[in-house]
């Protein structure tokens, strides 16, 4: 029986769900308008093949209670892996970041009524997997300055005959709702940038074990990788944000996540989207392939059954793929920020209300974003960031062997998280040299601080080093530490090394046992899991006396990989005069 999201709030008015309204361009001709059969229920058209999401293999069967619920947001869900996999036609991918773009930019207008808005706002829980996979929380900067991450989540949910009536494929009724549009918004810790990072609904990844609060329901964590969009459905929209903390060693502090519904009607009440193509084009071939866009070289203010058809086109853009499709999303996303920031006909009190009412119906957020005052005070926070240093791109990513997937691509994917879990701007302004890290606590004498030394050089292609937390506790003595022990107890697999400390007490200790090695104080971190100052002799310190830090490639994204700025290149194949 489906429940209510909100909870503790008792019996309210039904409203849509987010993932609850959406289209599929398989329903639209040529002209881009629905087809229907005589009864006034939609027909199904043959149309464009727009990838398909593979069904989870065995290792993602739920354990524990089953039962069907709906998380805000989400839609319906069926726990449980024993249906037969299917492949689906999902055409329309939702790009329902504006919709969290736009609530942010406007909650203001919620006061206008507040109770009833807050009644509209579906919240679920922020992260559903494992302690071990989270990641630890954003440091303030010197001035007391705390960055935010916010995971954006776009549902492709079909669960209602409302869904339906407006394009919803039949054969995808009631079906799990997937995570296909997921965005990693990084606001700086001093307000000064903004990135906006985006991972390819095709990307293969290892999803952690999740458990969904409501039903008590395991699932696994993946044995192989899992196409992401798929986290969705293992307890809802936590799992999206642990599968994202697993990837990227980023702390996410909350999530929005939204279906596609009001977009069109959004559009409109600003007055417009400008857009940019480089070419004449026009989403449309005679097999039934496209979108229906239809534009002119140049910039083109959109709206209504425009703004759909850019917002879903993938056949003309660049090669035809959800990568530039994704590209055209980040155009629109930034167009519409800046015309919520400069649009005067937002100052208009009818629009405002309408604005807010289906945004917020649409909205499903964590606890911590459950109100409009919460959601008023984060857009106060966004809109001190000029729209000139708002940067997006996507993830840098390769494609899977057999080419129908894509995977991170590593070095230059984990620098990107290096810059944002860094608090550095993907536009590479604004760096600040890194001043070492001192600490208020005193360090003991050297030979009065006990380091438990612990060999941390597996890989997943190397056995671990023989012998090396005595090789390097033997360094250790010799500079003085003499209290420094091997921990044999303990072989880890770290990529590079790190010391770690208890308490505040013991910070100054570790901080000296780093200088003394020549290990950066960025690699000196507090930790729950230590019962004293404990170094990790990482992957990156197989041998030898002397560690050599890693060198931090600093260099920021290429200006083609920033989604910014730039005409969505057109296919030759798709243009007109």
């Amino acid at each position: 029986m489906a429940q209510s999201s909100v909870r503790g709030e008792g019996a309210r008015p039904r409203v849509p769900r987010a993932g609850e309204l959406g289209w599929d361009d398989s329903m639209y001709e040529e002209g881009g308008e629905p087809v229907r059969t005589a009864d006034g229920g939609p027909a199904r058209l043959d149309g464009e093949a727009d990838g398909e999401n593979v069904r989870p293999s065995d290792d993602t069967t739920p354990t524990g209670p089953q039962g069907q619920r709906r998380h805000g947001g989400g839609g319906g869900r069926r726990h449980g892996g024993g249906g037969r996999p299917r492949r689906r036609r999902r055409i329309l991918r939702w790009s329902a970041m504006v919709l969290a773009l736009l609530i942010l930019g406007t909650a203001g207008a919620g006061y206008l009524y507040y109770r009833h808005l807050n009644a509209n706002i579906k919240k679920d829980d922020l992260n559903i997997g494992d302690a071990k996979d989270r990641a630890a929380k954003s440091k303030p900067n010197a001035a007391g300055q705390t960055p935010l991450n916010i995971l954006l989540i776009g549902s492709d949910a079909r669960n209602s005959t409302a869904n339906q009536k407006l394009g919803g494929a039949k054969d995808t009724f009631d079906g799990p709702a997937r995570a296909d549009v997921q965005m990693l918004l990084h606001l700086s810790a001093d307000r000064s940038n903004m990135s906006v990072v985006s991972m390819p609904r095709d990307t293969l990844l290892d999803i952690p074990k999740c458990t969904d609060p409501d039903t008590g329901t395991a699932y696994a964590a993946s044995t192989i990788p899992v196409i992401t969009n798929d986290s969705l459905r293992r307890g809802g929209p936590g799992c999206t944000v642990a599968t994202w903390e697993k990837l990227t060693d980023i702390h996410i502090d909350h999530f929005i996540m939204v279906d596609f519904a009001g977009v069109v009607s959004m559009a409109d009440a600003i007055g417009g989207v400008p857009v940019c193509v480089d070419a004449n084009i026009y989403s449309h071939t005679s097999t039934g392939h496209g979108s229906g866009l239809k534009l002119e070289k140049g910039t083109t203010s959109i709206k209504g059954k425009q703004a759909l058809q850019w917002l879903r086109t993938r056949y003309g853009f660049e090669d035809g793929s959800d990568i530039g499709r994704t590209r055209a999303q980040h155009q629109y996303m930034n167009s519409m920020v800046k015309q919520l920031r400069d649009n005067a006909t937002l100052s208009n009190p009818g629009k405002l209300k309408s604005l807010a009412e289906t945004a917020t119906e649409a909205l499903t957020v964590d606890d911590g974003l459950g109100t409009v005052t919460k959601l008023y005070d984060l857009s106060k926070e966004l809109k001190k960031v000029p729209s000139k240093r708002i940067n997006m791109m996507t993830m840098p990513w390769v494609y899977s062997a057999d080419g129908n997937r894509v995977l991170p691509k590593a070095k230059a994917a984990d620098n990107v998280w290096r810059l944002m879990r860094e608090d550095v701007a993907l536009d590479g302004k604004g760096k600040k040299k890194a001043t070492e890290r001192t600490s208020s606590d005193p360090a003991a004498a050297d030979d009065k601080i006990a380091v438990q030394v612990q060999n941390g050089t597996r890989t997943s292609t190397l056995a671990p080093v023989s012998g090396r937390a005595n090789a390097v506790t033997e360094l250790l003595v010799g500079k003085g530490f003499t209290a420094s022990k091997a921990d044999l107890a303990v072989a880890t697999a770290d990529d590079t090394t790190v010391i770690r400390y208890p308490s505040d007490d013991l910070e100054g200790d570790a901080l000296r046992v780093a200088k003394s090695l020549g290990i950066p104080t960025s690699a000196v971190e507090k930790s729950v899991n230590v019962s004293g100052v404990t170094l990790v002799v990482g992957a990156d310190w197989r041998d030898g006396t002397t560690y050599k830090a890693p060198s931090n490639d600093d260099s920021k994204p290429s200006a083609e990989e920033l989604d910014a700025g730039k005409c969505m290149k057109v296919d030759p194949d798709y243009t007109w005069s």
